[in-house]
């Protein structure tokens, strides 16, 4: 007997799945699967890059041709624990009394979507199609699935529940995002008896970093340096120093600006310490942005109403897989999941909020039967 969403979530949880380790959590949502008849294919994402498990997807055929399909997708990956998982249920709130992460983030959604999927097989509910999949390595750049095949989907619509927040949030735009690396270079001496000679990389470092705008640019854009590392020994100046930035912005455009901002930044202050400057700039993931007159939102917009739920908009500052998605061609929304305080030892989600979701979820697949 396949259990209780809660009891799925409690079990889910309490297996450590950071990214790369996903495994031993991919394995329970086969079995789950498995035991509803439905057949799981696994890709080869996992080798690529650097998991243990690849990217699941599982397939309900329709009954008839009628409908749009829909696909789900969650991931099977946390950010890393940092200690013990030990996953407990007071007053109707699910929470790790291990003081760390529940992991919520995004197994919730996982057993959500197991849950409601097990209720349209058992229950015979009537759909156009429903793919779902499963995603690794998610919390360090969407890699499981940046590596996935899109065009393995039949659905053209799709939804993931990776943002937080009470249900009834649709994230109508999330953003473009670029990492930016700088290696400064100087000249090392000793700090007490000819630092003249020197040309402190750090001290450059600091200068580019004091001209940066940085935090919240504006409504659209963000930017942070959020590592820094240099130097040897206290009194030696600092041949080196390297620094790890990024920009995000809802605006392509807004961002290509900020990001040209912070190289100039860094020439001109290596230029100043009489150092050198190496810089690299990757696009970490493209933004989007979804209409309200659009199919995706218009079905998420019934679900929800359906349910009870007042909808609002956000557009958000964070990515999730629906990013990969949008960029390829597909529509696939982000909704809110009724999970709080994501990546901190106050995680939790209610009891109630697993049961909503799931109505929501089987909301969704009926409407999207209906369309």
């Amino acid at each position: 007997m396949l259990p209780d969403p809660v009891t799925l979530l409690t079990e889910l949880a309490s297996i450590p799945s950071p990214p790369g380790e996903e495994r031993a959590v991919a394995d329970r949502v086969i079995e789950y699967l498995q035991e509803l008849g439905i057949d799981v294919e696994e890709d080869d994402a996992g080798t690529r890059i650097g998991s243990s498990a690849g990217n699941l997807l599982a397939r309900l055929e329709p009954a008839d041709g009628g409908g749009r399909a829909i696909f789900l997708c969650a991931h099977l990956d946390t950010v890393p624990p940092g200690g013990p998982i030990e996953p407990i249920v007071e007053d109707g709130i699910i929470r790790n009394a291990g003081g760390t992460i529940l992991g919520a983030d995004n197994k919730a959604a996982v057993v959500v979507m197991l849950e409601a999927v097990r209720r349209v097989v058992e229950e015979r509910l009537p759909h156009a199609g429903i793919e779902l999949l499963f995603t690794p390595r998610e919390e360090v750049g969407l890699e499981g699935a940046k590596a996935f095949d899109a065009s393995r989907l039949r659905a053209r619509t799709g939804y993931v529940y990776d943002y937080e927040g009470p249900i009834g949030t649709i994230v109508t735009a999330a953003p473009f995002a670029c990492q930016v690396d700088a290696v400064f270079t100087g000249r090392s001496a000793h700090a007490g008896m000819n630092p003249e000679d020197g040309r402190s990389a750090i001290a450059a470092a600091a200068r580019a970093i004091a001209d940066l705008h940085l935090g919240r640019v504006d409504a659209e854009t963000t930017a942070n340096v959020g590592a820094i590392k240099g130097g040897t020994a206290r009194n030696v100046v600092p041949e080196r120093c390297e620094l790890h930035a990024e920009a995000r912005s809802l605006d392509e455009t807004k961002l290509a600006g900020i990001v040209q901002e912070m190289l100039d930044s860094f020439t001109f202050a290596a230029s100043l310490g009489g150092c050198e400057v190496e810089t690299t700039v990757i696009e970490k993931y493209r933004g989007y942005r979804i209409a309200r007159d659009e199919p995706a939102f218009r079905l998420a917009e019934e679900a929800l109403n359906r349910c009870g739920f007042d909808v609002q908009t956000f557009d958000g500052g964070g990515a999730a897989d629906a990013n990969v998605f949008n960029d390829r061609g597909l529509r696939c929304v982000n909704l809110t999941g009724g999970v709080a305080h994501f990546h901190s030892p106050d995680e939790h989600v209610a009891v109630e909020d697993l049961e909503a979701m799931t109505r929501v979820t089987l909301a969704l697949v009926a409407a999207a039967a209906g369309s």
